[in-house]
């Protein structure tokens, strides 16, 4: 194979006169023996194409005319000829030149291996020099110190007879012998491995030739792996490395914890834990997990000290600290608009406010808790949050009342106290918050304060004008009546109570409301209860984590921090938090996520265990009873958290023994995919409240069949399902009696059987109805009518007064004077409640 441009063919590296070496994948080579042939190359002599021509070697066309071409002239064929004598004198000097070429490139190759080699040599006889200068002082050290021992023993020791040196000589001399052949064993030893390593560091020496063609038979260490062995070998051959001092450590120690992660806290080697656990007669693998018991006696065994601790403890890190009273300032009170529906919550708000809010709720109605800050004109703020009145948020009204300072209780005028305005006395009261009645409407005619405060009476709310301990201030959301003597009364609790708050403290606060924001991902609307929420903030609220990354006020405004009392949506959560759940301020995301988890794994525990039976007899009663129910799934996808577990809990409501509703899921944000997958696996419609399905979504549900809907009033979606889930219900049957007939005879009639000749006492006797009989007043068979003539003809009723021949189906133990009850049924249908 002839080298003719100078470059080594791909793939093929030379080891040898008549050898390449192949490369293949994964380090993998092959030597093999090639058989070079050179090219022969015939060189004409100078003058030869002349010569030719002058002995006839090339005939001309005058001598040779049976070979000239046609039509080619003397002249065109001698300029032929001497071209051909050109191109092959060119080819001989390339050929030449290539040869020439191939020589000095073989003479480079000898020359660099020449130089490697001698500087191989020459490292080889640095190393040995230095190694043998290290013995040497190693050696004279030695010696050096064994003479200065004896010294000193000699020193110390007196002088005692000859006999008596003898004597211990004698003694000692069986001990020296053994003691003698260990040092020469010890040094027969050290020259092997003298001689070991010396071999070890030549083969270990990396030479180009090796760098470039790779060793034989696979893969080869690394050029770096290479230097840390010798690197190691010159340390040997200095004197050694000194053995580090072993670190102990305070290992954590959870109720259980793999072998690996175990090692790992150590920061000991895997395969001792493993080797240590096998000689405690355990078989473990690194990806086995053992108990707290055992990890403490191997963490004792390797040295080191465990500390028992549990997956709560993740949750220290957040735990309130009590604020030193220096750092307390006042804050704005919060206050809670409480109330029975349509009783003029919102629009007393929007009085104070001086906005419109009610015209943006469908229906006029609050559907998710609102929560603003208002600035009074003596420049008091105060904090207001709106709650929905309706009994579907009773959660809602719930969380409303636990982070409330002050309750406002609507009570319009001319409703007086109502059902929900009953159930806010009561959450009012549970909170243990004080409260202030703004008694509504007092513009209306059929207005009467009075009536509202012996209401109140009844749930033992008594009033100032009653002689009691309660604020009450008449309003007009319309007409602006009383709205300054109710923030007076307003501000006069709020410094009754001394709300006090420290701003420079990590921030604490309760999520109000959530949501999924297509543009802006998971929004949560958070009160700030103390400390300061600022930009940057990384927190953890419920199961989600995440790192403020922007805060929007009730205006839509940007700010930068959120201190005590104030309401702001956060953006920069990981997912969609509770409404209700608390925000608190880490220093590190880990943490953060670390809280997050366990809190996650907390929740899952929980649901899988209230899901599970726990013996036999509670999964055959299960069993039982999803047999005799009848269930009906939805799919619920709502805009904010409140409104879907608003929507969640009306639905757990509806139903009875026979039916009940299922949601089979239900979130926060817009109609997705797997939502309409969902619901098309289980023959299940979609409720979208206030959202809708994007594109993919809506594409999948025509063409799976499944049914959407939307609704932006809860109303409508709550009496739509009642309505669907009557439709599931078995229809009721009703017996209606239409006649009695009485047995006068007995006949035996062939291929029929026995007939029963009756007379119609009462009613109609008909024969698609159902029959009874009865004996003596007691029923002793229930069935159909198998004939019913009239004479020899078959009828389809009888009358009263006439006389028939009846056969029952299946049945013939009938006798004279049995009776015979005749009744039809109807299926009535039934909605539910």
């Amino acid at each position: 194979m002839s080298d003719t441009d100078g470059k080594n063919t791909l793939g093929l590296r030379g080891r040898g006169p008549g050898q390449v070496k192949q490369s293949f994948s994964h380090g993998r080579t092959k030597n093999v023996v090639v058989e070079t042939k050179r090219k022969r190359v015939v060189v004409p002599k100078p003058g030869a194409a002349k010569a030719a021509l002058k002995t006839g070697a090339v005939h001309s066309p005058a001598t040779n005319p049976s070979n000239r071409p046609a039509g080619i002239s003397d002249a065109e064929l001698e300029r032929r000829v001497r071209a051909v004598a050109t191109a092959n004198a060119v080819a001989a000097e390339e050929a030449v030149r290539r040869e020439q070429e191939a020589r000095d490139r073989a003479e480079e190759r000898e020359r660099r291996r020449a130089e490697i080699e001698a500087k191989e040599r020459e490292e080889n006889e640095r190393a040995e020099k230095a190694r043998a200068k290290a013995e040497e002082e190693e050696q004279k050290k030695r010696e050096e110190e064994e003479r200065v021992a004896a010294a000193a023993a000699a020193a110390a020791q007196p002088a005692v007879p000859a006999e008596d040196a003898a004597s211990r000589a004698a003694k000692t001399a069986p001990a020296a012998a053994p003691r003698r052949e260990r040092d020469d064993r010890d040094d027969r030893r050290e020259k092997g491995t003298r001689v070991v390593r010396d071999d070890a560091r030549r083969s270990g020496k990396l030479t180009l030739n090796q760098a470039l063609a790779g060793g034989e038979g696979g893969r080869q260490k690394s050029l770096a792996a290479m230097k840390r062995k010798q690197e190691r070998a010159r340390q040997k051959a200095m004197g050694g490395q000194q053995d580090r001092e072993k670190v102990m450590r305070t290992v954590q120690l959870p109720e259980a914890i793999m072998v690996s992660e175990l090692a790992n806290r150590m920061s000991e080697r895997v395969a001792d834990v493993v080797k240590s656990l096998m000689n405690a007669g355990i078989m473990a693998t690194q990806n086995q997990a053992i108990d707290a018991d055992t990890a403490e006696v191997i963490i004792e065994e390797f040295g080191h000290k465990a500390q028992r601790v549990s997956a709560s403890d993740v949750e220290q890190v957040i735990h309130s600290v009590e604020d030193n009273a220096v750092d307390l300032q006042t804050r704005p009170p919060v206050i809670t608009v409480m109330g029975h529906v349509d009783h003029g919550k919102t629009s007393l708000l929007d009085a104070i406010r001086s906005a419109k809010v009610v015209s943006g709720e469908a229906g006029g109605i609050t559907q998710h808790i609102g929560a603003y800050q208002v600035t009074t004109e003596s420049g008091q703020k105060l904090t207001f949050l709106d709650t929905p009145g309706h009994a579907a948020f009773t959660s809602m009204r719930a969380r409303g009342a636990q982070v409330t300072d002050i309750v406002v209780l609507v009570v319009a005028a001319d409703d007086a106290v109502m059902p929900q305005t009953i159930e806010a006395i009561n959450h009012a009261k549970a909170a243990k918050v004080p409260m202030i009645v703004a008694i509504n409407k007092m513009d209306k005619p059929a207005a009467n304060a009075d009536k509202v405060r012996t209401d109140l009476l009844q749930h033992e709310v008594v009033v100032e004008k009653m002689s009691g301990d309660v604020q009450d201030v008449e309003v007009s959301a319309i007409s602006g009546k009383g709205l300054d003597q109710l923030l007076e009364a307003i501000a006069l609790q709020a410094e009754i109570l001394e709300l006090k708050a420290n701003p420079e403290r990590n921030a604490l606060g309760a999520v109000i409301e959530a949501k999924l924001d297509v543009g802006r991902g998971p929004v949560a609307t958070v009160l700030v209860q103390n400390g300061t929420l600022r930009q940057g903030d990384i927190f953890v609220v419920g199961e989600q984590w995440g790192k403020v990354r922007a805060l929007e006020n009730d205006k839509g405004e940007r700010v930068k921090d959120a201190g005590p009392s104030v309401p702001v949506e956060v953006l920069g959560l990981n997912g969609t938090p509770e409404a209700g759940d608390v925000l608190n301020v880490v220093s590190t995301e880990a943490q953060a996520r670390e809280i997050a988890d366990y809190r996650a794994s907390l929740a899952k525990e929980k649901r899988a265990a209230a899901g599970a039976a726990t013996t036999l007899e509670q999964l055959m009663l299960k069993a039982k009873e999803d047999e005799s129910v009848t269930e009906m799934p939805i799919v619920v996808k709502a805009d904010v958290q409140g409104s879907a577990e608003a929507i969640v809990q009306a639905m757990e409501k509806i139903g009875n023994d026979e039916v009940r509703v299922r949601v089979l899921h239900s979130g926060v944000g817009a109609i997705t995919e797997s939502d309409i997958g969902l619901a098309e696996a289980s023959g299940a419609p979609v409720f979208g409240f206030n959202v809708r399905a994007n594109a993919p979504a809506r594409q999948a549900a025509n063409q799976k069949g499944v049914e959407i809907r939307y609704y932006s009033v809860i109303y409508d979606l709550v009496d739509d399902v009642k309505q669907a889930a009557s439709g599931l219900l078995s229809a009721e049957v009703r017996e209606k009696f239409i006649g009695y007939a009485q047995i006068k005879e007995v006949f035996k009639v062939s291929n029929v059987g026995k007939v029963a000749g009756c007379l119609v006492t009462e009613g109609v006797a008909r024969r698609s109805a159902g029959v009874r009989l009865l004996r003596d007043n007691v029923v002793i068979h229930e069935g159909t009518l198998k004939t019913l003539k009239r004479f020899k003809d078959e009828v389809a009723e009888v009358i009263s007064g006439q006389e028939c021949g009846m056969a029952f189906e299946n049945y013939e133990d009938i006798r004279p004077g049995d009776v015979i009850e005749i009744f039809e049924r109807e299926e009535v249908e039934r909605r539910l409640a």
